[in-house]
C-alpha cells in the first residue's frame, strides 16, 4: 500500500485529521468513530506502514501521532495538476509601476554622479 491508497479510505482520513490536532491513544480514536477498536487499530497499522503515523509506547498504551512528511508527495502531485489562478490585473499594474520607479531612481542616481573623476578621487 502507498500513501495514496492509505488516503483513499474515509476512516483513515478522519484518523489523520484527528491526529493532526495532536497525539491520541487508540481507545480515544476508536471512541470517536463508528467502527470497532480492532478496526481502528488495523487502520492505524496501515497508516503506520506507509509512514503517515508513528506510535509511541507509554506503558501499556500506544499513542499515535501524525507524520506529515509523506504527504509532501501528495501535495506536489496535487500542485502539479492544479491550474494556477491568473495573476490579477492589479498585481501586474503594481509590478509595472515598481519597475518604472526603479528605472527612474537608477537614471536619476546616474545623472547625479560626475561622469569623470578627478585625480584626487581616483587616488
Amino acid at each position: 500500500m502507498d500513501v495514496y491508497a492509505a488516503l483513499a479510505d474515509p476512516v483513515r482520513r478522519a484518523l489523520l485529521a484527528r491526529l493532526a490536532e495532536g497525539p491520541r491513544r487508540v481507545a480515544d480514536l476508536a471512541a470517536e468513530h463508528p467502527v470497532s477498536r480492532p478496526a481502528v487499530s488495523k487502520h492505524l497499522r496501515l497508516l503506520s506502514e506507509v509512514g503517515l503515523v508513528t506510535a509511541d509506547e507509554r506503558g501499556r498504551e500506544r499513542h499515535y501521532r501524525l507524520r506529515a512528511e509523506p504527504l509532501g508527495e501528495v501535495r506536489q502531485f496535487v500542485d502539479s495538476i492544479t491550474p494556477r489562478p491568473p495573476v490579477p490585473e492589479q498585481a501586474l499594474d503594481a509590478l509595472a509601476t515598481e519597475v518604472a520607479r526603479t528605472r527612474r531612481e537608477r537614471r536619476d542616481a546616474a545623472t547625479e554622479r560626475p561622469a569623470t573623476r578627478t585625480h584626487e578621487e581616483s587616488a
